[in-house]
C-alpha cells in the first residue's frame, strides 16, 4: 500500500475547501468532491517538490507568495487530456460540411478566423489547420486565414508553440497525413514527430483564462470550446455561453464536447450536428 497518506500528508476538509476556492476564484473551475483524489495525488507531487511538510504548508505557501507560486499551482492542478483529431466526428462536420458551404457562398473578404479556446498541448488547432489545408488546397495563399488557441496553462502553451510530439501519440493522424505535415525526428529524437511550418504559421498561440479579459476582437466563423464546460459552474456557464455567442459571426459554428450542452442558451442556436451548433442569424 503506498504511504502517501500518513499523516504529513492528510488532506484537511479546510485545506481542500481553500484549495478549490482558489481554482474557482482564478479560473472558474468548479472542484467538487469528486476531484478530490486528483488534487491529492497532484498536490502530493506539489509540496515533494517544493518540500514541504503537508498540505497545510502549501496553502500558506499560497497565501504569502500567491504571484509566484498562482501560475504554476494552476498549470499544475488544470486537466490538460487531449489528441489529435479527439471527438473526429467535429473535424469531418468542417471538412465535409462546413467549409464546403462557406467555399461556395465566397468567405467574407477572403477572410476565417477559428478559435481553439482551450487548446491544451495543441493537438486541437494543428488538426484544424489541417482540415484547413485539406479542404482549401492552394485557395488558402489567396485567405486571410487564422487559427488563434489559447489556454490558461503556460506550460501547455510552451509544449504546444514547439509543436513537437511523440510518434505514439499520432495514432488518430493518417499515414498520408502524417507524410505530409510532420517531420520525422532523428537520432535521440527518432520516437517524434514536429508539425510543418505550413501547419505552424496558420496558427498564434496566447494564454488566455477563459473567464478574464479578452484582447481579440472577432468575429469567430468557428469556436471550439470542448471539455472545459463541465468544470463549470452553472453561472459561470451561462456567463461564458453569453460571450462565445458575441464574439461568434452569425451563422458561426460553436463546437463543444461530448458531454456538454449550452442549457438555456440553447435558444440562441440551431444544433446541426452532435454538439455542433449554429448561431442564428435572426434572434426570435
Amino acid at each position: 500500500m503506498s504511504t502517501d497518506r500518513d499523516q504529513s500528508y492528510r488532506l484537511s476538509n479546510k485545506d481542500y475547501k481553500y484549495l478549490c476556492q482558489h481554482v474557482y476564484e482564478s479560473t472558474g473551475i468548479v472542484l467538487g468532491d469528486n476531484k478530490r483524489e486528483m488534487v491529492y495525488r497532484r498536490l502530493t507531487r506539489i509540496i515533494r517538490e517544493r518540500k514541504l511538510a503537508s498540505f497545510s504548508a502549501y496553502c500558506e505557501l499560497l497565501k504569502s507568495c500567491p504571484e509566484q507560486e498562482h501560475n504554476y499551482f494552476i498549470n499544475k492542478i488544470t486537466t490538460n487530456l487531449t489528441s489529435f483529431y479527439r471527438e473526429s466526428h467535429h473535424f469531418d462536420f468542417l471538412a465535409q460540411q462546413e467549409l464546403p458551404r462557406l467555399l461556395s457562398k465566397g468567405l467574407h473578404n477572403n477572410r476565417l478566423r477559428i478559435w481553439s479556446s482551450a487548446s491544451s498541448t495543441g493537438e486541437e488547432a494543428y488538426s484544424i489547420a489541417i482540415t484547413l489545408l485539406e479542404a482549401f488546397g492552394h485557395f488558402i495563399k489567396r485567405c486571410d486565414v487564422k487559427i488563434l488557441a489559447t489556454d490558461i496553462d503556460s506550460n501547455v502553451l510552451t509544449t504546444a508553440d514547439k509543436g513537437i510530439y511523440e510518434a505514439r501519440k499520432m495514432d488518430g493522424v493518417s499515414a498520408k497525413l502524417k507524410q505530409k505535415y510532420f517531420h520525422k525526428g532523428v537520432a535521440d529524437n527518432a520516437n517524434h514527430v514536429k508539425v510543418s511550418d505550413e501547419l505552424r504559421q496558420l496558427i498564434t498561440f496566447k494564454e488566455l483564462n477563459l473567464l478574464g479579459e479578452w484582447p481579440m476582437k472577432g468575429p469567430f466563423d468557428v469556436i471550439f470550446c470542448r471539455n472545459v464546460i463541465i468544470y463549470f459552474d452553472k453561472p459561470t456557464q451561462e456567463e461564458l455561453f453569453a460571450r462565445l455567442h458575441d464574439i461568434l459571426k452569425p451563422g458561426g459554428l460553436l463546437i463543444l464536447g461530448h458531454s456538454e450542452n449550452l442549457g438555456s442558451y440553447q435558444q440562441y442556436f440551431e444544433n446541426v450536428a452532435r454538439t455542433i451548433f449554429r448561431k442564428l442569424t435572426v434572434q426570435g
